[in-house]
């Protein structure tokens, strides 16, 4: 039968290197340590010791033994931690969001992750319509989508807003309309969606579809599209959050509109579902992060 407390015994056993101080650490007999040995070798039908006098060395199967109880015990501590909802510091969090979003709310998780050693985060990047669906089989937790979710088992509400950007090369000196159609659209994922709001809000009179513009390509991964601009292959619109995680960042530049346009984020998780209270931490704290990087960008140097 398997028994806990006979890994318990093996790993300190391993650890100390020696039946006595086993004993002496677990406030065991020494006759016992060596009994909950004995059992263990006979549930696993393997011997995991070479003794040689008072002293021993493990076999394969022992190492292998060794190495199962010590992942065996860390996922117990990890599971009994994720059982408290309460705790802002511990347990697993599973999280999907598009890579617009992803590229730079994950690296701010890895953050928190690290300050907090008993915080597991599992991150997904996904379409909008795949977080729904995992989100639906219990796959996530929380997802993080760029469009309003309307289904009678989730929950939906606005999480947070960041700027779209209207992207063109360093080099591009045009501002008109007819100056973007000129050079074409660099296409993602919801490209067109962001480029039509932007484009309808700050050229109203002109603006009548993205079918009127050249299209110069198309990639599914948002975070390689300024590739494609840098390289002076067309203009993009992308939220802020891409612009400023984008390795391309210097070879583009952000062209200045008269009107803003946000691209909004939903928070989605289930319907009657309370989440812990670990995810309303690195929610918030993603949000007020934003918003002191933003209010130190409109101070006055």
């Amino acid at each position: 039968m398997f028994n806990a407390h006979y890994f318990r015994t093996y790993i300190t056993l391993v650890e100390t290197g020696s039946f006595t101080r086993t004993a002496q650490r677990l406030e065991m007999t020494q006759p016992g340590v060596s009994q909950h040995i004995r059992k263990l070798e006979t549930y696993l039908g393997k011997t995991l010791l070479e003794r040689q006098g008072r002293r021993f060395t493990l076999t394969e199967a022992g190492r292998r033994a060794y190495d199962y109880a010590l992942k065996l015990f860390a996922e117990h501590e990890q599971f009994r931690h994720g059982l408290d909802d309460d705790s802002l510091d511990s347990g697993e969090c599973r999280i999907a969001s598009p890579g617009s979003v992803g590229l730079m709310f994950y690296p701010y998780i890895l953050g928190q992750q690290q300050m907090r050693p008993n915080l597991t985060v599992n991150y997904s990047f996904a379409f909008n319509h795949e977080i729904v669906t995992d989100l639906i089989h219990g796959r996530y937790d929380i997802g993080i989508v760029t469009e309003a979710v309307k289904h009678t088992e989730l929950s939906c509400a606005i999480w947070h807003k960041e700027p779209l950007c209207l992207v063109v090369p360093a080099d591009f000196a045009g501002s008109t309309l007819s100056d973007l159609m000129g050079i074409g659209f660099i296409n993602y994922y919801d490209g067109i969606n962001q480029a039509t709001a932007l484009l309808r809000e700050n050229y109203p009179d002109e603006f009548r579809s993205m079918a009127h513009f050249r299209h110069q390509g198309f990639t599914n991964e948002v975070s390689m599209v300024l590739d494609a601009v840098a390289r002076g292959l067309g203009f993009t619109v992308v939220s802020r959050l891409v612009l400023e995680t984008s390795p391309w960042q210097r070879q583009v530049k952000e062209l200045s509109l008269a009107n803003a346009v946000d691209e909004v984020l939903y928070l989605v998780h289930r319907r009657g579902v309370t989440l812990p209270k670990r995810y309303e931490t690195l929610l918030t704290g993603f949000r007020e992060q934003r918003g002191h990087e933003k209010a130190y960008e409109k101070a006055p140097n």
